[in-house]
């Protein structure tokens, strides 16, 4: 399937590593015109450097924080100046520490709130006005599983990516008359760093292995593993795509069957 992507300019946060990455790569091998951004100067550059040699595709890298709105601002700026007009962005940030209520601080509240659910304002502020000008666009924000059903250690991302999700179905509404889709990605257990960090720590508190704690959880879904990020990224790249075109104000859930929950 072709994916209409080529010579589009998409933004993809979070991309040196892990889905942001994964998304970036499949955009690029649609021949888009990708641009990544990460906290990690080194670590963006040399991902970017990675894709342009596997796809010869137009990618270029800038640093920024996901928690800082000028930041944000001169990523969508310096996209504009060097690439043009954003006509797909990809919301993603690292997330908020784990952990269980008693833990957490007016501060970390705040953090996470700034990390996650104001970072998608300030993304989606920041190309609206291009992608209004230019008669339509993309906006696809990677969520969790937890907002169908919520993970125990992970309460601020809960609450967080629940407010997200209620942000994008919202803006869905308000934005489609301007030809502006707006999605979210569910995913499950997908082997990436932060899936890995919370499995040890959860191994840790049971008292079993990251082996076998990883076994047990790979038993509870239906196709009996967890997913790769390559497998999250092509569906991004499909819901960011005009072959996608009708669909806005969905939660695409890329789990493997984990989630139960029937809406």
């Amino acid at each position: 399937m072709d994916l209409n992507l080529k010579d589009k300019v998409i933004m993809v946060a979070a991309a040196s590593k892990g889905m942001g990455y994964a998304t970036a790569l499949a955009c690029a091998r649609e021949g888009a015109i990708v641009s990544m951004a990460s906290r990690d100067g080194d670590a963006i550059e040399a991902a970017a450097a990675r894709i342009r040699e596997e796809t010869g595709a137009h990618v270029k890298a800038y640093v920024f924080d996901a928690a800082d709105g000028d930041s944000i601002a001169r990523w969508a700026a310096q996209t504009k100046r060097d690439l043009g007009p954003a006509s797909g962005l990809l919301i993603n940030a690292g997330g908020p520490p784990t952990g269980q209520f008693d833990s957490f601080s007016d501060a970390d509240w705040q953090k996470a709130y700034e990390l996650t659910l104001l970072s998608a304002v300030r993304m989606i502020r920041a190309v609206l006005p291009d992608m209004r000008a230019a008669g339509g666009g993309s906006i696809l924000v990677i969520t969790s599983s937890s907002v169908k059903e919520p993970i125990d250690i992970l309460l601020l991302s809960n609450v967080m990516r629940s407010g997200v999700t209620a942000l994008a179905k919202s803006l869905s509404q308000e934005l489609g008359p301007d030809n502006i889709r707006v999605n979210t990605m569910l995913p499950g257990k997908i082997d990436t760093d932060r899936l890995r960090g919370t499995n040890a720590a959860q191994a840790q508190k049971r008292g079993v292995s990251v082996e076998e704690f990883n076994s047990e959880m790979a038993s509870g879904i239906p196709l009996r593993r967890f997913g790769d990020a390559e497998e999250t990224g092509r569906a991004c790249a499909f819901l960011l795509s005009d072959a996608a075109s009708y669909i806005t104000g969905v939660s695409l859930a890329v789990d493997g069957g984990m989630i139960k929950t029937v809406w």
